[in-house]
């Protein structure tokens, strides 16, 4: 959000000097400034939420938002009015720390001091539950602070097919020769699957082949609301993977932070059992999971996918790097730093893959132009709507910026609006898909959960015409779909008050319509 600022060479140009003489003046600031942090904004009164000030060594700097915003103490920025929720307060809430670090012990032995110098048990600390009196068993519980944090990579212990951690983003599994190693790209759609983006899909898989002449294959990361599921039924059919992106999909980015393992089980875990039941999907093949917003969830989302046997969350984005990297198991710390705005990734050992987003290169020429931030969907990589050929040069450029290094799998993710709603676009990706198939035998448009196979069981290329992981349906006949647009279910629910909507399906119509804590649609809860 753009902000106002103005320097204040006096305190009697912000009001509150009036009357008072130098010394009275420098020691109200003084006394002002004394428990404010170094650059904090904070507010004279409670009932202005758009002006802050802040000490400087000149003195006092005032900011005030523009019209129609307010700032946020806690983000420390201008937001839009009704995503502020601190008006009423003046000064950002500080959190207490934890006595991590001191020169002499004060606990015993795997106790660590509160902020208040109280001794706790040493798993009470970043486990997601207050046991400090002061609250500060919570407050600092990133990579670098939460003391029961996952150790680093160690790979005499950390082996393939189950653990895969690394030192360097110049590491390959197995350690295969490059040449030996395919190229592995993942193209991937978040939302809803229905009517308004199925011919699109078709059009982008139908009649195209990998290498081993199976069809070219997707990972689709379904919302719940306004899914057709018969729809979802046919992708499957057709040896697409489903993947889950959430029930609610709430607007709320700061949801996604804060939600508890609860939370997410509901949303996630409740998800698959709406694709299984009513996509008919009873192959247990619905095993990934990506956030919406990709707000990464911290610790709560991760136990909620290793205690719901969910195989690989594909919601961290790995900063713009060369090279780029692979795929690893959350056994041990990340490789790369907790990377995004208000960002929470999580901090322990868990059994579940990561499949990092990887940013990509949204530079036309990279060896000309100056560095600029990566982006992560695709849609997100473009201020403006590209021209083909700048959309064509986005594409290969960073295809070569895998395939010329380590060949670490290459992740294109849509969401669909961005190549439905603009044919010269799609037109462009057809051709670069077409091309690259054509051009290369050492490309594959894979699954997510195929690229984890080869990372467990790898073949060099001369065999990867007869692997059997990846020849799994490998060309259906297009044939009949399950039925015939299935049944357009007219459902309520008493989670969404007042509201109407449509579920079809295949299967037989819910008496409700399925949500967070029904998501059989049974009608009790």
């Amino acid at each position: 959000m753009t902000l106002l600022r103005v320097a204040l060479g006096t305190l009697f140009l912000l009001g509150i000097a009036a009357g008072q003489d130098d010394a009275e003046n420098e020691e109200f600031l003084k006394t002002l400034c004394t428990d404010k942090g170094p650059g904090e904004w904070f507010r004279l009164t409670a009932e202005d939420c758009r002006n802050v000030i802040q000490c400087t060594e000149a003195g006092l700097q005032a900011l005030q938002c523009p019209h129609g915003l307010s700032f946020d103490l806690n983000l420390q920025t201008c937001q839009w009015n009704d995503q502020v929720k601190n008006c009423g307060e003046k000064v950002k809430k500080k959190k207490v720390k934890p006595l991590l670090q001191t020169i002499e012990p004060l606990c015993q032995e795997n106790f660590l001091a509160c902020g208040d110098g109280t001794c706790m048990d040493r798993q009470l600390f970043c486990d997601g539950k207050p046991d400090c009196s002061d609250l500060s068993d919570e407050n600092a519980c990133d990579v670098d602070n939460d003391p029961n944090s996952a150790p680093p990579c160690n790979q005499d212990e950390c082996r393939l097919p189950d653990c895969f951690c690394y030192h360097s983003g110049n590491e390959i599994p197995h350690n295969m020769p490059i040449q030996e190693v395919p190229q592995m790209i993942t193209i991937t759609f978040d939302d809803a699957i229905n009517n308004n983006n199925m011919d699109l899909y078709q059009l982008i898989f139908d009649a195209r082949l990998n290498p081993n002449q199976c069809s070219i294959k997707s990972t689709f990361f379904v919302s719940h609301k306004y899914t057709n599921y018969s729809a979802v039924q046919e992708m499957h059919r057709l040896g697409h993977e489903i993947a889950v992106h959430s029930i609610s999909h709430n607007d709320s980015e700061s949801f996604w932070t804060e939600a508890t393992e609860d939370q997410w089980e509901q949303e996630m875990a409740g998800a698959r059992v709406i694709v299984d039941r009513f996509a008919n999907i009873t192959d247990n093949s619905v095993i990934g999971v990506r956030a919406p917003y990709l707000r990464v969830g911290g610790n709560n989302q991760f136990k909620m996918m290793e205690n719901n046997a969910f195989l690989y969350d594909s919601t961290i984005t790995a900063p713009l790097q060369n090279p780029p990297l692979w795929p690893y198991t959350l056994y041990y710390r990340m490789p790369h730093v907790c990377h995004g705005n208000m960002q929470v990734c999580p901090t322990r050992s868990f059994a579940v893959w990561e499949m990092v987003m990887n940013e990509l290169d949204r530079r036309e020429d990279p060896d000309v132009e100056a560095p600029l931030p990566g982006c992560a969907m695709v849609d997100s990589c473009f201020s403006s709507k590209p021209t083909a050929d700048r959309f064509y040069r986005f594409l290969q450029n960073n295809f070569d910026r895998h395939y010329l290094t380590n060949r670490a799998p290459l992740g294109l993710c849509f969401h669909s609006a961005f190549l439905k709603n603009d044919p010269e676009i799609l037109d462009t990706f057809l051709y670069w898909l077409d091309e690259t198939l054509a051009n290369h035998d050492d490309v594959y448009f894979l699954t997510m959960t195929q690229v984890i196979q080869w990372m467990q069981d790898p073949r060099p290329i001369s065999q990867l015409k007869n692997y059997d992981p990846w020849k799994d349906k490998c060309v259906v006949q297009q044939g009949q779909p399950y039925c015939f647009g299935g049944t357009n279910c007219e459902l309520n629910t008493d989670e969404l008050p007042g509201e109407t909507l449509r579920l079809n399906t295949c299967m037989r119509c819910p008496n409700k319509y399925p949500w967070l804590k029904d998501p059989l649609g049974e009608g009790y809860f």
